[in-house]
């Protein structure tokens, strides 16, 4: 059955800063834990005592961390081969790891969600207890219940996102539903979370997805106007393999699908952000298939095509040609493929849910995916940072992996990839979807260096309360 991560979290000795396990973010179905999973946890669990008696700290707190992370990585090393530069001071000195990362970056995560948390959790789990307590200072004045935890949840978004990670600005989206009624967050409430931060924050840190949905018919040009018009969505979020209206549908449908491309252009909406791979149960799997994506990037140059999970599938069934082939990556190949033989300018790789599933515990399949899509012309500017946080809980777990991470040399060497140089990690990051939203990344850090949020977090980290608890589902 499936069952939230932040209760297994609570019920456990021990939360890894790197999952050990996948979190699924609802659209997909989450496989079980690994045996090279708990095989890091058990390291862990050693490691993690040893090292908390030395500095003094409890375990749980140990783990919080940048040596726990540090600690995490290096026995996440031992069991899948070297795959994180961390050096073993690091996992016993805080100053070890604390002056080694840019202070600079620009950290721009294009996919996260802002999911309601039930009652139960603040109420009755330590960390939801702890975090109850710290959110209440920002939001002492809600009365009733439901307002309280509705702007805990909000409040308990940003924490995650900007307080515990070193995310600067990012995008929400959320999913499809035939009546926004029946959706947890739709269009004027993902608004509604962006602008409230923004002004909360006096600064834009936020900007929101819509989401188009072809399959509701020719009605939704109305509700395209109203959610660029008057809600002025930034993106559109789309998801093919939806079941609502009238069914699952095709990028490159002419008769269906093309009229609404041509609307997206009068509207002046470029950037498209589409869901592929991931199949769950409540998506039909086939449309789930990036295959569509040729045909409509090569009709429609002037849109961006940024597809989401970069199309990854990691349950899929595969040729037995193509699972001999250890560079093949279910659907994220296929993409690769249209991409190269097609020499498409304007499809792009987002990384939200892949990285954190594949660096976790498919190490090698992060390698190939990256070396792959990298070795694409203009390949690392094609790469979109995205996390699906906060399902995973704060980023920054991903964060620090995604700069620790390297490129196996014997992999390297072997298949022709370039390595992460610090230059193409930056791009990946924030500079390469700025670009793409036309986003002055040096004006943009000037605003936020002096904003609410970073002046509330220079505050909190002299005595920070970050967690490793995820709020997904995972597979029990």
């Amino acid at each position: 059955m499936w069952v939230r991560k932040c209760y297994v979290d609570d019920d456990s000795d021990i939360q890894s800063p790197i999952p050990d396990r996948i979190v699924s973010n609802e659209e997909f179905i989450p496989p079980p834990q690994s045996a090279k999973e708990r095989e890091v946890v058990e390291r862990l669990r050693v490691m993690a005592d040893r090292n908390a008696k030395r500095l003094g700290l409890s375990r749980r707190t140990f783990l919080q961390t940048s040596c726990g992370m540090a600690a995490t990585m290096l026995c996440f090393n031992e069991v899948f081969g070297k795959t994180y530069e961390v050096d073993p001071l690091e996992a016993l000195d805080p100053a070890a790891s604390a002056e080694k990362w840019p202070k600079d970056q620009f950290i721009f995560d294009n996919q996260t969600h802002h999911i309601d948390v039930e009652s139960r959790w603040f109420e009755e789990t330590q960390a939801g207890r702890e975090a109850y307590n710290f959110l209440r200072r920002f939001r002492p004045n809600e009365k009733t219940t439901a307002d309280v935890l509705a702007a805990l949840n909000e409040t308990h978004y940003v924490k995650e996102l900007f307080f515990d990670s070193d995310t600067v600005m990012a995008i929400i989206s959320g999913v499809p539903t035939s009546e926004w009624r029946e959706n947890i967050l739709p269009p004027d409430k993902m608004v509604k979370t962006r602008n409230d931060i923004n002004e909360w924050a006096k600064s834009s840190r936020m900007i929101s997805h819509g989401l188009l949905r072809p399959n509701m018919g020719s009605a939704e040009f109305e509700e395209m106007e109203r959610q660029a018009k008057i809600l002025k969505i930034n993106s559109w979020k789309m998801y093919t393999g939806s079941l609502i209206g009238g069914g699952p549908y095709w990028l490159d449908d002419e008769k269906n699908t093309y009229p609404f491309w041509e609307r997206t252009r009068k509207l002046g909406i470029k950037n498209i952000c589409i869901h592929k791979g991931l199949p769950l149960g409540l998506f039909n799997e086939e449309h789930c298939h990036p295959k569509d994506v040729e045909k409509v990037a090569k009709d429609f140059p002037d849109l961006n095509f940024i597809i989401y999970h970069s199309g990854w599938h990691p349950t899929a069934r595969v040729k037995e040609t193509d699972r001999a082939n250890p560079q093949y990556i279910p659907w994220v190949s296929d993409l690769i493929d249209i991409v190269k033989r097609n020499n498409l300018k304007n499809v792009y790789f987002e990384l939200g849910s892949t990285w954190n599933g594949t660096s976790s515990g498919r190490p090698e399949v992060a390698m190939h995916l990256l070396g792959q899509i990298m070795n694409l012309p203009g390949g690392e500017d094609r790469i979109i940072w995205g996390t699906d946080s906060i399902w995973g809980g704060s980023p920054q777990s991903q964060i620090t992996r995604f700069r620790s991470f390297q490129i196996r040399e014997d992999i390297a060497a072997k298949y022709g990839y370039k390595q992460l140089t610090p230059e193409i990690k930056n791009k990946v990051f924030g500079l390469n979807a700025a670009r793409i939203y036309k986003i002055d990344v040096k004006a943009k850090r000037n605003a936020i260096k002096t904003d609410r949020i970073a002046q509330l977090k220079e505050e909190y980290q002299q005595n920070p309360k970050p967690s490793n608890t995820q709020f997904g589902w995972v597979w029990a």
